[in-house]
């Protein structure tokens, strides 16, 4: 398919990395105008023709997460009402993830909700990545193309030498193990498991340790990290049984307050997250590294288009 048939456009939560999605994939940025009223109202309006265009839209549903999803969902209605040919929203964040099941009476599933609300508005497709929970896809009746960032991630540490039996990779919660399991054998090495409980929501504490981390360098791994209470905690709890040194990854710097002060303070020497997030000047600190997924957002969007297989992009050479 030709470029010219192809529209990116960038929402306003993750404006850079939309542009660099679409200089990888060697089309200019498409013309928009996004505006805020006085009272909140979100405003936008489809500056060039995208009549039977295929329509990719970048936007990160991060803080604030309402408002980043209700301008999706307004964007969403724009491109319809202008009779693109497919809109595919690429959410390299995707925000409610976290209340995908009903763990007590009388809750909601809002990530559900959310889905049905991207559907319902005429999104055709999602591109996404490292949901919270893998059965999230299956709350769309689209299809969902679900991106991996632990192959980023896992180039990164073995480009510090950071593999093999003097490594060891730790889940921050038992939920996590099966990303753990997955680096592990990117770096060739073996896992531990931290059991956790949550007294109450952004709150945890250190119960036990599964796994040999002494004399070990530690590589914690997560889809996100919110507060960073879970991290920081099970740095100190692996740094106090023999660990020698403590790194963390995840592909989502949510970073909420207190997130860097405790970062700061803590013992991990470096804390490598990707872009899916913009990451503000306040919160950059020495010890967060970010990495880019454009690359490989780029790439799927041109197999989306030429209808390849995106699922090799993630099976490890």
């Amino acid at each position: 398919m030709e470029k010219s048939e192809v529209k990116i456009f960038a929402g306003t939560s993750n404006v850079e990395l939309a542009h660099k999605i679409a200089k990888k994939y060697g089309t200019p940025i498409g013309d928009v105008e996004i505006v805020r009223f006085k009272d909140g109202e979100v405003y936008v309006c489809i500056d060039e023709t995208v009549r039977g265009r295929d329509v990719f839209v970048v936007q990160s549903t991060s803080e604030p997460v309402n408002e980043n999803i209700m301008e999706l969902l307004i964007f969403i209605d724009a491109l319809k009402r202008a009779s693109a040919k497919s809109i595919n929203v690429i959410i390299p964040y995707y925000g409610y993830a976290r209340q995908d099941r009903k763990s007590r009476p009388r809750e909601p599933i809002t990530s559900k909700l959310v889905a049905n609300l991207l559907t319902t508005a005429g999104a055709t497709r999602v591109v996404t990545m490292d949901l919270h929970a893998d059965q999230i896809q299956g709350f769309f009746d689209i299809p969902v193309d679900h991106m991996q960032a632990l192959p980023l991630l896992a180039k990164h540490f073995v480009g510090k030498g950071l593999y093999g039996e003097n490594v060891v990779v730790v889940s921050p919660d038992v939920g996590g193990v099966k990303r753990a399991r997955k680096l592990a054998e990117w770096l060739d090495c073996k896992i531990a498991i931290i059991d956790k409980r949550r007294p109450k929501p952004n709150m945890s504490e250190v119960m036990n340790l599964i796994g040999e981390v002494e004399g070990k360098v530690a590589i914690f791994i997560d889809d996100m990290i919110d507060t960073a209470g879970t991290i920081t905690n099970g740095a100190e709890a692996i740094m106090a049984r023999g660990a020698i040194e403590a790194y963390a990854c995840c592909t989502h710097g949510v970073f909420s307050d207190p997130a860097i002060e405790r970062l700061q303070a803590s013992c991990l020497k470096e804390i490598i997250v990707t872009d899916s997030i913009a990451l503000p000047k306040s919160k950059q600190i020495d010890k967060i590294k970010v990495i880019s997924v454009d690359e490989i957002l780029a790439e799927a969007l041109r197999r989306i288009v030429n209808n390849e297989s995106v699922s090799e992009l993630f099976e490890k050479k």
